[in-house]
């Protein structure tokens, strides 16, 4: 503890000082002082050495200036903490290393909503109206008819039919080949290229594989022969499942019908980005009614709780959950609607007495509950109108008997 010892030492050799007061006589005798040194009192070297004791015997993790405590008359001057280890602060500390950047957290896994591709998107493909196609064929097929009534191929009878003069067979010549392929040709993509597109469906078109567009007009249509056409039905439709199997949040075994309203939106995600659409949506409706139904009970028989006989409620979350999962395969759901809960075979039978059990309870509570009502209703009118004067022992008696009769009445 030097640093106690050097804090007390300057207060203590001023208390010594102030002893000595100037004036006195320098004899000797009984507390004279010689040059500044008491006599008999205790000397600089005894309150030092007492000083260094009291501040041995307190405790470390004190402040500095709260070591020694000041004696009486003597004056405290107050050391900046910093002051004894001002020779510790000038030693220059090691470099530490610097703190390593914290690691991104990872997000916890889970399932994830299937999200469609951005660059299969539905728009307009190449077509044009059927009267176009009608009109190129036709002239193509004129111009074939002309090269070939030059060459005299015609039968007289046909070339009079249309009011021409009949010629003289020369045969094809090298000549007469390039426009009869080049009519040919135009003929045939004109007339091929024709359909007959039907209201409530469309036509996806793809060339070599890579979608090009898709057809939602109706009638005489005009789409290149060398695309290929793939129909899709484009109207609202409804789909009704079969029983399927689920469970309640009790781990009950339920089967379950489901009717899901629903209509394909994107027909370019519908046919390329799935498979099948029809059987992706089968899937994804059992997979969702799994989740929604297991978050419920069936029934609560004995308290008024949240359930599924709630159909309203369960079939906006089934719809919910429908709507986003679909949404990746262009197919926009409206409506999935459970149009059937029942417990299953083996746990049917068990349920339904428990059923019937917790409806009994609850009718004989509302029975007693009316019962009690109508008993104090009728003491407390026989006692206030002063007909009659019971005691606690005739009370009881009258409530027992009324008690028992209205219950009668009301269970007959």
């Amino acid at each position: 503890m030097p640093a106690a010892a050097e804090v007390v030492v300057p207060a203590a050799r001023e208390a010594a000082e102030s002893e000595a007061q100037p004036g006195l006589d320098s004899s000797d005798g009984p507390g004279a002082v010689h040059s500044g040194v008491p006599g008999p009192g205790p000397g600089v070297a005894e309150i030092v050495a007492r000083a260094v004791a009291r501040a041995m015997d307190e405790d470390d993790t004190q402040d500095l200036p709260n070591v020694a405590a000041p004696r009486r008359g003597t004056a405290v001057t107050e050391v900046p903490l910093h002051l004894p280890f001002r020779a510790a602060s000038t030693v220059p500390l090691p470099e530490r290393a610097p703190a390593a950047a914290p690691r991104p957290a990872r997000p916890a896994p889970g399932r994830r909503v299937p999200r469609g591709d951005d660059r299969l998107r539905e728009h307009r493909g190449p077509v044009l109206p059927g009267w176009v196609g009608v009109a190129v064929g036709g002239l193509a097929l004129a111009g074939c008819t002309a090269v070939l009534w030059r060459a005299g191929i015609l039968p007289a009878p046909l070339v009079a039919v249309f009011g021409a003069a009949p010629r003289a067979y020369q045969g094809l010549r090298a000549a007469h080949w390039p426009p009869l392929a080049f009519l040919g040709i135009v003929a045939l993509v004109a007339l091929g290229g024709l359909g007959r597109a039907r209201t409530g469906h469309a036509w996806v078109l793809t060339l070599f594989g890579r979608y090009r567009g898709t057809v939602r007009r109706t009638g005489l249509t005009w789409v290149s022969p060398l695309l290929l056409r793939r129909r899709v039905d484009v109207r609202l439709r409804h789909w009704r499942s079969d029983p399927m199997p689920a469970v309640d949040s009790g781990g009950l075994a339920l089967q379950v019908v489901v009717q899901v309203v629903w209509q394909v939106k994107d027909t370019a995600r519908a046919t390329l980005a799935v498979a099948d659409h029809t059987e992706y949506l089968a899937e994804q409706v059992e997979s969702a009614m799994a989740r929604v139904l297991s978050q419920l009970p069936a029934d609560a028989f004995h308290e008024d709780a949240p359930t599924l006989r709630d159909a309203e409620a369960v079939g906006d979350a089934l719809t919910r959950m429908l709507a986003a999962e679909t949404e990746a395969v262009g197919i926009e759901v409206f409506s999935a609607q459970p149009t059937r809960i029942e417990y299953a075979a083996e746990v049917a039978e068990a349920m339904r007495r428990r059923r019937v059990a917790a409806i009994d309870a609850k009718h004989r509570d509302a029975v007693l509950t009316s019962v009690v009502d109508a008993v104090d209703d009728t003491v407390h009118r026989l006692t206030s109108r002063g007909l009659v004067e019971l005691d606690d022992y005739e009370r009881k008696a009258l409530v027992k008997d009324l008690t028992v009769a209205f219950y009668t009445g009301r269970t007959d």
